[in-house]
């Protein structure tokens, strides 16, 4: 069986493996893709760079970012792509930002946050790929981006508690926690069978639902 979703969004935290696969997905059921832009913007190196000077710098632009992309993306329907998957949902500016203002310009921008994030769709399914820390480290080193190599442990620790904080905060949302440490579904063509089942092989109900791959 396979359910019929029309906006399906992969998640994770850095290094979880969602734009692979988003991408992976897309591919087989012919789904419009929708991937975040990320690597042109020109604050992000800085950012890992000197995080406390260009932190709201940064947010501002992925947060304007996001907004413009997803609006005019997943409001696009098309008759031959019915499905939309998407690498990343709005809500992950707030949680990003959390972890990176200080108070009174998190103050500002979550005003501007939630003036945007009230107009845009909301996703049929949530899935959200976890890794343990340790594991996204070291995909992280493979991946080999130069500006990436100097996130620490505990800050993918606090990314990862505030998106399992917002998943606690909107029951009204349909999740998946996909535990995915111990397949690989990059390089076994059955273990992504496995996880494009679990995905897809059943309808959600709202909540949070958690399984081990």
């Amino acid at each position: 069986m396979q359910v019929d979703l029309q906006y399906l969004v992969i998640e994770g935290n850095i290094g979880a493996g969602k734009t692979t696969l988003s991408t992976m997905l897309s591919h087989e059921l012919g789904a419009k893709l929708v991937l975040e832009r990320f690597a042109d913007n020109p604050f992000l190196p800085k950012f890992y760079a000197d995080s406390e000077r260009y932190g709201f710098q940064l947010e501002l632009s992925f947060l304007a970012e996001r907004y413009h992309q997803l609006n005019a993306e997943i409001r696009e329907r098309s008759l031959f792509q019915p499905l939309t998957i998407a690498d990343y949902f709005f809500m992950k500016s707030l949680i990003f930002a959390q972890n990176t203002l200080k108070d009174d310009e998190l103050h500002l921008y979550q005003q501007l946050f939630n003036i945007m994030h009230s107009t845009l769709p909301r996703p049929d399914l949530y899935v959200y790929l976890h890794l343990p820390p340790e594991r996204l480290l070291q995909n992280i080193k493979r991946r080999g981006r130069e500006y990436e190599q100097s996130i620490a442990l505990d800050y993918l620790e606090r990314i990862a508690e505030g998106y399992f904080t917002f998943f606690k905060q909107h029951p009204e949302y349909t999740f998946l926690v996909i535990d995915t440490q111990n397949i690989d579904f990059v390089g076994n063509p059955d273990d992504y069978l496995k996880i494009k089942q679990i995905i897809l092989g059943q309808k959600y109900t709202s909540g949070v639902h958690r399984v081990l791959a």
